[in-house]
């Protein structure tokens, strides 16, 4: 008999009141606008315009977040934690989703696969929110049972019309790090599915029915990814673009960790060799350099895989040793952006890597987190962890957290305890800036999730001690200080209508002015802002020849003059929502495990 979600009696109606704000778009009266035929018809303002605009509740005004934030207060309750997760939820789909296109009409490529994968997680963190009941439930439960379920279901039917909105083809043809968030976008829905089913559903949840495809799609963007790793260059190590000259980055070469280890615990397999590569394919790398398959196997499109396929396990293990080895991090112990070869224009013999890019970006801090947790459940080997736990720490640090002396100094990744971009002061961040910081809370939250205490399949994963498992809760506990009061610096930029800001330090004076401190963020020698200023992959000459760069998002208007300092430059958008969701997600996950405790480690 199917089980449904329940609800601890006496607050049902609180949880169906809770989720009531998910439809309340379709609840307000029909108001018809006239359409403006300069405008396409699929842009964000024009999407909704026969729906009434939904009321937001008890929005909190902009606090001031030089103040550190307290342990007390409404948004420290799980419930309200995750009323919070809800409303985020409810205006990133309302205001920027296209259903009828199956996309977010704003966002570019790699953003849209991010926010997809913002939302599956997002979903699976609701779906663990809330204890089910069975059959025998009172009526009450039932209500709050279909109300759960059908929002769920709801979200995850716009992230299947993704599937079929995304421009998957076009992606084939972008640069390998594109590639690979596709990769992570499609295991995580699939990690959705399966907790889902296997929480609330006794027979066959119908969302199985997208594992194949969703599987396929992981598959093919992997294999074709694959073909940016090679051990000539640098020894080893992931290419950012086939376009450009040599630039081994930290976020591709992190992406293809995580990847190919959440590929050996999560990929299901694939049956389906459409459209262009396929189980009989050889890549002509091993045809015509069989040396380089033979103790790297990446580029291996000879056989079917599955879960567990060691291939996908030795893949990780090899990314890491070589981006642990090549010196990728600061003094502050923090992910700097790439290296370069000097010279490589001129002389193509020349192999080292021995240029490297001081820009920090607090999404190469957090991608590779996920990779961590993901190497030591396929391996065993704890140091893994302890790598995580040091860089969380150089993270937490960096931002300025606990800092009595110059509280509102650049830390490299922000001040007051607020995680930064160098770009969020000025108001400079395109899309790829405007999204980073989401990234760096979802691999934290996929790190800092307990760990077995059995393993999920005998001989191909591993299982933590009951010291290990409490150990790692009590490390991860620390951090939810900080990551709330991020969350409660984020939840401050919110408008009138929901919509998160770019930057949370943005601070509000008693009189309604301001506290800029752009001027404290300082230059880095040698480091170059690839992912904001466009123009700088002109500059330091990495194109070859025949290729141009574009600015990848750029701004939505000029620069304002607004009382709002998250009004400059691209303003809110699809990717500062998405990013308000995702630290909301993890303040209800951290929040969510210290209130646990030892019961969470299981």
């Amino acid at each position: 008999m199917a089980r449904g979600f329940g609800s601890v009696r006496g607050i049902t109606i609180g949880i169906v009141l809770l989720f009531s704000s998910f439809v309340r778009p379709l609840e307000t009266p029909l108001r018809l606008v006239l359409q403006d035929e300069s405008k396409l018809a699929y842009e964000v303002d024009n999407q909704n315009a026969a729906h009434g605009t939904p009321a937001l509740e008890s929005l909190p005004a902009a606090h001031d977040s030089s103040q550190p934030s307290s342990n007390h207060g409404p948004i420290l309750t799980t419930d309200n934690a995750v009323h919070n997760l809800n409303q985020a939820l409810s205006v990133l789909q309302y205001e920027y989703f296209s259903l009828w296109l199956g996309k977010w009409t704003t966002a570019i490529d790699w953003t849209a696969a991010v926010t997809s994968t913002y939302i599956s997680a997002t979903l699976t963190t609701l779906s663990r929110s809330f204890r089910y009941r069975s059959a025998s439930s009172t009526p009450e439960d039932a209500i709050a049972s279909q109300t759960i379920e059908n929002t769920i279901n709801r979200y995850f039917g716009q992230t299947t019309a993704f599937y079929y909105g995304e421009e998957a083809f076009a992606i084939r043809m972008q640069a390998f790090d594109d590639m690979l968030w596709v990769v992570l976008e499609w295991l995580e829905s699939i990690r959705f599915i399966d907790s889902h089913s296997s929480a609330h559903h006794a027979g066959s949840w119908h969302g199985q029915q997208f594992i194949p495809p969703f599987a396929h799609r992981a598959r093919v963007f992997y294999d074709l990814a694959t073909q940016g790793w090679d051990w000539r260059l640098c020894g080893g190590g992931m290419t950012w673009n086939p376009r450009l000259l040599p630039y081994k980055n930290a976020i591709t070469n992190e992406l293809w960790i995580t990847a190919s280890v959440q590929m050996y615990l999560d990929f299901p397999g694939d049956a389906n060799h459409s459209p262009f590569i396929s189980a009989e394919d050889t890549p002509k790398e091993c045809l015509s350099t069989p040396d380089l398959c033979e103790h790297f196997q990446a580029t291996d499109f000879g056989r079917q895989r599955g879960k567990y396929d060691p291939i996908f396990r030795q893949n990780a293990i090899n990314g890491y040793e070589w981006l642990a080895n090549i010196g990728m991090r600061n003094e502050q112990g923090l992910y700097t952006d790439g290296f370069h070869i000097r010279d490589y224009r001129t002389n193509h013999s020349l192999t080292t890597c021995n240029e490297r890019n001081e820009m920090v970006y607090s999404y190469n801090q957090g991608v590779i987190l996920s990779g961590l947790r993901g190497l030591w459940e396929a391996t065993g080997n704890a140091t893994y962890l302890e790598d995580g736990y040091e860089l969380i720490g150089n993270v937490i640090k960096a931002t300025g957290w606990k800092t009595r002396k110059d509280p509102d100094k650049w830390h490299g990744l922000g001040s007051r305890g607020i995680l930064t971009e160098r770009c969020d002061p000025s108001g400079s961040c395109n899309q790829d800036g405007q999204t980073f910081k989401g990234i760096f809370f979802h691999h934290l939250i996929a790190f800092c999730e307990s760990l077995p205490l059995e393993a999920v399949k005998e001989g191909s994963t591993f299982a933590a001690s009951r010291e290990l498992a409490e150990r790692h809760r009590k490390k991860c506990d620390k951090y939810t200080a900080w990551v709330v009061h991020n969350a409660r610096a984020a939840l401050g930029t919110r408008d009138k209508k929901g919509r998160f800001g770019s930057w949370w330090g943005a601070a509000v004076k008693s009189e309604g002015v301001y506290d800029v401190d752009v001027e404290d963020v300082e230059d880095v020698e040698g480091a170059v802002d690839y992912r904001n200023d466009a123009s700088a992959l002109g500059r330091l000459d990495v194109l070859l020849d025949g290729h141009e760069t574009r600015d990848k998002g750029g701004f939505l208007e000029d620069d304002i003059t607004s009382e709002d300092l998250n009004d400059r430059g691209r303003g809110r958008t699809v990717e500062t929502q998405g990013v308000g969701l995702s630290v909301v997600r993890a303040m209800v996950e951290f929040l969510r495990w210290r209130r646990n405790g030892s019961k969470d480690v299981d």
